[in-house]
């Protein structure tokens, strides 16, 4: 994938209104995320668009963990306890580890929206976010500074 394909607005909205569609008491992953967004194999990229949720745009970032139901993005909300708060107040369960029991509370949209559903969610997200700022300026560099990302610079690029 190169970056002139990318259009980061479109996927950054598309990736808020799939997080916005996750039920409370449920979670999703950036990697189920990216691969909704069509952009399978790019968690890292999701993580990157999570990090920058400005707060006007309602997106309940708390329901975004990793694979393995660990808050990831925990600091993000101040401190982690926060994250783990919001996400215990809609009954969400965490083994002894403090990880997200997926079993009982994964959403994974491409396996719990119909196809119908999904392409409707991914249709009107750019609606959603006209009103919102762009996403940062520096992000598109950010991530091809960003080694293990999918748009790193290559030597001779």
């Amino acid at each position: 994938m190169s970056d002139r394909s990318f259009d980061l607005q479109r996927v950054r909205a598309e990736v808020f209104a799939l997080v916005r569609a996750c039920p409370a008491g449920q979670v999703t992953t950036y990697g189920w995320l990216a691969a909704a967004v069509g952009m399978p194999g790019h968690a890292r990229l999701v993580g990157w668009i999570m990090n920058g949720v400005p707060a006007e745009a309602r997106v309940p970032a708390h329901r975004v963990v990793n694979r393995a139901g660990v808050l990831t993005g925990a600091w993000a909300f101040g401190h982690p306890d926060t994250m783990a708060g919001l996400l215990r107040a809609e009954g969400v369960a965490f083994d002894d580890k403090d990880r997200v029991v997926m079993k009982q509370h994964a959403w994974d949209p491409l396996a719990d929206l119909d196809r119908d559903e999904l392409a409707k969610i991914l249709a009107d997200a750019l609606n959603d976010v006209a009103d919102l700022p762009s996403p940062a300026d520096d992000l598109p560099a950010a991530l091809r500074r960003d080694v293990s990302g999918p748009f790193r610079l290559r030597p001779g690029s």
